[in-house]
């Protein structure tokens, strides 16, 4: 039994990918089951002062299968995971894996509004996650939710076995999320054969090796930490996998001088903070071979500060999705292409084409990024609609960045078309908070554009026009915001009360005069 609305491979590229080895036909389950028994007492994962070897991980997570199995998930039934980086996240992860359930990996600071979403359209029957009240709430409006499982209940020790599904590795092994350029973000449904062949080509171009030690410091539920190479990648190669609890310079610094961290992922708003921080003079960084930067564009002078912090690094850029295609800067690549491009993808199978509309354009010309390959998905779950106009007729996935090819080989990003904010490498559907902006009783129209920032690479402004004789206040509207239930990283930073919104010749609402308008401003007394 497949699982509806699932969007699959076509057969010949399915074969195609079976024979040239990319798609090994193995579970998550199987795969990792087995290198937890092959890679026993070595140490997989680190957290606080907690060492927990592979043996052990695999253990935790048979126990917590059968209780889940006991409770009544079953193979292909969708459960929200709502929870911070802790090894209870990974053990969950690993049992939902053993009996064939599809983790939806919620970010820790959604709220009722992204869950509920979640939940009806996945039809989810398990929440598992702190916030049992605002889960209940939920519940109450989508019935299909039958657990409320906290955190505490992960707990289940090492003993007891369960039944392993038997799972199809063409089925979805985890649904993560998009960006959301359309309000609240689609869900994106990884399989176990894609999946897996996501961490083995990240991982290779990464110089893996058992010795190796990585932090994971951004949230797991997004893709890369998870799985670019991420945990995924590192308990592929027997290596271990730093938790911090924190994204502070002093709480990231020591854990690296302290296990010997050889590999760190984050994204440049990070970096930027830790560079900028006193603790980064105050530990030793000798062991880091390799600082990964993703999620948004790494200028190339933050790039050599890091060289500088990092004396022993490679600074690699990566630019990635969570529906797939993933490109790496690789260490033999021309110094020019090191510090101007976004590298190229990991796959012998992985297509790119350039668009302008539906025609590619000459080499060397800008155009809209859209891409193929072994693990690179096909079209949103349970989305048709959205799907016609995210995917060509041929199957490549329309990703909204606007990229130039170097002459290296390697893709320059020169854009995006899509209606995101990125703050920091977390997106921002602009259309999602509008949509709830509009709900105030003050507010006419509104625009949601992004305004530089020297840390986070964009903030979020919302240009507003009210009706006649009211007033409003950016905490005024924040409150707002917050009491309809969205997760407080979507809140404006910025209000501007205008007489009008300007349109382009189309009648749309002309966003980069807005956007441009802003980035002129002194920000200095330009909120309210």
């Amino acid at each position: 039994m497949a699982l509806d609305g699932v969007v699959p491979y076509p057969e010949e590229f399915a074969i195609r990918y079976r024979e040239r080895g990319y798609w090994q036909g193995l579970s998550m389950d199987q795969v990792f089951g087995d290198l937890f028994e092959r890679y026993g007492e070595r140490p997989a994962l680190l957290f606080n002062d907690e060492v927990i070897g592979y043996r052990q991980l695999g253990q935790r997570r048979l126990a917590l299968a059968a209780h889940l199995y006991r409770l009544g998930i079953r193979r292909l039934d969708r459960v929200v995971v709502h929870l911070p980086n802790h090894p209870r996240f990974l053990v969950l992860y690993f049992a939902l894996q053993r009996i064939g359930a599809i983790p939806i990996l919620a970010l820790a600071g959604h709220r009722r509004a992204e869950i509920e979403h979640f939940v009806r359209l996945a039809e989810a029957v398990a929440y598992v996650g702190p916030d049992l009240e605002m889960a209940a709430e939920v519940r109450r409006a989508s019935p299909c939710l039958r657990w409320l499982i906290a955190p505490e209940e992960l707990d289940q020790g090492e003993a007891e076995e369960g039944p392993a599904a038997r799972v199809d590795p063409s089925d979805p092994c985890v649904l993560l999320l998009s960006g959301g350029t359309t309000g609240i973000p689609k869900l994106i449904p990884r399989t176990h054969d894609d999946y897996l062949y996501n961490s083995r080509a990240a991982a290779a171009v990464q110089d893996l090796g058992p010795d190796s030690c990585q932090i994971a410091v951004a949230p797991l539920a997004h893709n890369m930490p998870l799985a670019c190479p991420g945990v995924q990648g590192f308990l592929l190669h027997g290596a271990r996998v730093v938790l911090s609890p924190g994204t502070r310079a002093a709480d990231v610094l020591p854990l690296i001088e302290r296990h010997r961290v050889t590999h760190v992922a984050a994204v440049p708003a990070l970096y930027l903070r830790w560079l900028a921080d006193p603790e980064l003079g105050r530990h030793d960084l000798s062991s880091v071979q390799l600082i990964q930067s993703g999620g948004q564009r790494l200028q190339p002078e933050v790039r050599r500060r890091l060289a500088r912090a990092f004396p022993n690094a490679f600074v690699q850029e990566n630019f990635g999705m969570s529906e797939g295609m993933l490109f790496f800067v690789r260490r033999d690549d021309p110094p020019e292409a090191q510090l101007e491009t976004v590298g190229r993808p990991i796959s012998p199978d992985d297509e790119v084409q350039l668009l302008d509309g539906d025609r590619e354009v000459p080499e060397g010309e800008v155009g809209e990024l859209a891409v193929r390959g072994p693990y690179t998905i096909r079209g949103y779950y349970r989305a048709p609609e959205h799907n016609a106009r995210a995917f060509t007729a041929d199957g490549f996935y329309r990703a909204g960045d606007v990229m130039r090819r170097h002459p290296s080989g390697n893709y320059l990003v020169e854009g995006r078309i899509k209606d995101l904010i990125n703050r920091g490498g977390e997106k921002i559907s602009a259309e999602e908070v509008e949509n709830l902006i509009l709900t105030h009783p003050a507010v006419r129209e509104v625009a949601c554009v992004p305004y530089p920032d020297p840390v986070l690479g964009e903030r979020m402004c919302a240009c507003v026009v009210l009706h006649p004789g009211r007033d409003l206040t950016l905490d005024g509207l924040c409150t707002h915001l917050l009491s309809r239930g969205i997760a407080k990283f979507k809140l404006p930073e910025r209000l501007e009360l205008l007489p009008s919104l300007p349109l382009s010749a189309f009648g749309k609402v002309a966003k980069q005069v807005l956007a441009d308008r802003l980035a002129a401003q002194e920000t200095t007394g330009s909120t309210r």
